[in-house]
């Protein structure tokens, strides 16, 4: 308990003087005139910097990471096999590919999958 106690104040203490150094070091820079006139390329820093993007693009990171993250999920079912009951793990292992692939069907349903319109 004592080891963490004084693991937690140093980790603190460093992270305070590292602040406090940089708080000291860091010159504040007023706004002025030069600053906030157009560059030299005339685009104007005072509206916003964010695009629009596509949507299409969206949906599809997102049904990557589903995927991506249903990998996950089966690696350790195949470790499993070995331990479990069959009929219970081929029940589970089913459920959840036909819970995945009710999901694919209504994207492709929906048309979020047609990167073309």
């Amino acid at each position: 308990m004592m080891k963490i106690m004084m693991m937690t104040t140093t980790v603190t203490s460093i992270s305070m003087i590292l602040m406090m150094t940089c708080s000291i070091i860091f010159k504040k820079s007023t706004l002025d005139r030069e600053k906030m006139s157009p560059f030299e390329c005339g685009f104007d820093p005072k509206s916003s910097s964010r695009l629009p993007f596509s949507i299409q693009f969206f949906l599809i990171a997102v049904l990557f990471l589903v995927f991506d993250i249903e990998i996950v999920i089966i690696l350790p079912m195949i470790i499993t096999l070995k331990m479990t009951n069959m009929m219970y793990w081929i029940a589970t292992s089913m459920g959840f590919m036909l819970i995945l692939m009710a999901g694919l069907y209504h994207e492709w349903n929906n048309g979020v999958l047609e990167w073309a319109k």
